[in-house]
């Protein structure tokens, strides 16, 4: 599991109870570690533990940044105080929890120790004011199911707005004349949200293909990988190619400091090396380094945010929507020639040959059926959105390459939302209901989130913790 690390900033404020403010400071944090929720404390700011003037925020402030908390949470132990916590999430630019736990009941004479509730009110309005994005989980008791799940979607945010602020993608050649869909815009992806490529002519590659084959200890064991997990169905020297390029392409993931990989899959590498890079392509996925085709670098984008909302538990895989379902009115077939990472597949996956190419290098497997959240990063005119929703898989026709028969609420209303953009014919899935993660996620990192069917009342009840 991906870890993240918060800064833990409990608030009061003068007026209310000190006491039973600390109290609650230490009870938050103590189910903190019990939760196994990594967290960098202030009880060395001062003997209280709490935020409660500027001249400690500044010195939290700082400490946070020493740290590199990916997040920021607030917990009111009391009222709190609001400038000062909206003056600390200003500085240090993270995604910010808010949440405060639930009052007990007033003293027999009237006297309330905490209005927590009130406080959390003050906070929320302050940070609208300071224009600071924050997330709110519902005034709760620490032991609440909500507390934990909260939490824990909050962790998922950040991760996601981690890896959307320090994306730097591999691309591998041109994109395929053909495919003006995969047409991004570099300059305002670096501009608008500090998205670096780093391209690389298909001579190095090939070039560094070569080398590794050379070298043949990481090949050898890539081979031996793929002839324990997979049924092989292609020639021994093919079979070498698809371990070569998948080494070579891990070294150059490293090499350029990138996350993921978009390649130019066909077809100047098989004039090349004379394999499709499907398999090759499944082995990076199956390590979490995705390589999408067609160098779709908004591709690249998605499978990184989603992997990072599902925390890294759990491969992604780059589809094609293709064709509707011949039985099912509202079914859909998810394929592509191959890349699928084979965790995701319910069968024993083959190397074998592609849909439509007489090159070999390809996977070919149906993916397990179960509930799938499907998403699109794109964008064109300036303009960018993440187009997220859930499906079920179903049975279907057997398929070739990699591939999911999915059953979607309405496909009329998803086709014409694909069609009518800024999406393309490329999307990402991964077997787990990560549409509330990302979509909260979208308002730290300055995109519309843009769900497909009409359930935005019930994410962000879920959200709210109903």
């Amino acid at each position: 599991m991906t870890k993240i690390k918060i800064g833990y900033a409990p608030t009061r404020r003068s007026i209310f109870s000190a006491p039973d403010a600390i109290k609650y400071r230490g009870l938050t944090a103590k189910r903190l570690e019990e939760l196994g929720i990594e967290f960098v404390d202030i009880t060395d700011i001062n003997e209280e533990g709490l935020l409660y003037n500027d001249e400690d925020r500044i010195k939290i402030a700082e400490k946070f940044k020493a740290e590199k908390v990916d997040g920021l949470f607030l917990p009111h132990c009391n009222f709190g105080t609001e400038y000062l916590c909206a003056r600390l999430a200003k500085d240090l630019n993270v995604p910010v929890l808010l949440w405060g736990p639930l009052d007990e009941r007033p003293e027999e004479d009237g006297t309330r120790l905490r209005d927590t509730q009130c406080g959390l009110f003050a906070t929320g309005k302050v940070l609208r004011r300071f224009r600071v994005p924050f997330t709110y989980m519902t005034n709760c008791r620490l032991n609440d199911p909500v507390f934990e799940r909260g939490l824990r979607d909050f962790l998922a945010v950040c991760n996601v707005v981690k890896t959307f602020r320090n994306i730097r993608i591999l691309q591998i050649s041109t994109r395929p004349y053909d495919f003006w869909t995969t047409m991004c815009n570099e300059g305002e992806l670096l501009e608008k949200f500090n998205i670096q490529l780093s391209p690389i002519p298909m001579g190095e590659l090939t070039d560094e293909i070569k080398k590794v084959k050379e070298e043949k200890t990481e090949v050898e064991k890539v081979i031996a990988y793929c002839r324990e997990n997979m049924t092989i169905c292609i020639k021994d020297a093919a079979l070498e190619n698809v371990a070569a390029l998948k080494v070579a392409m891990k070294n150059l993931t490293v090499k350029y400091g990138c996350k993921a990989v978009a390649i130019q899959c066909w077809n100047q590498l098989q004039r090349e090396i004379g394999i499709m890079p499907c398999a090759a392509n499944s082995l990076m996925n199956e390590e979490g380094i995705p390589v999408v085709c067609e160098t779709d670098i908004h591709g690249a984008i998605t499978a990184l945010l989603v992997e990072a909302a599902g925390m890294g538990e759990t491969r992604s895989f780059f589809a094609d929507w293709t064709i509707r379902h011949p039985d099912c009115a509202n079914g859909e077939l998810l394929q592509h020639c191959g890349p699928w990472p084979i965790s995701v597949a319910r069968e024993k996956p083959q190397i074998t040959y592609p849909l439509a190419f007489d090159h070999p290098g390809a996977v070919t497997a149906e993916a397990k059926h179960g509930m799938v959240t499907l998403c699109r990063f794109d964008g064109d005119n300036g303009e960018y959105s993440l187009l997220l929703g859930n499906a079920k898989g179903i049975d279907g026709p057997k398929g070739m390459g990699t591939y999911l028969w999915v059953e979607v609420d309405n496909i009329k209303r998803l086709e014409a939302k694909i069609v009518e953009g800024p999406y393309i014919h490329h999307c990402v899935g991964i077997h787990k209901d990560v549409v509330p993660v990302l979509y909260e996620a979208c308002k730290y990192m300055g995109i519309a989130p843009d769900l497909y069917d009409p359930i935005e009342e019930q994410v962000k009840a879920y959200l709210r913790g109903e």
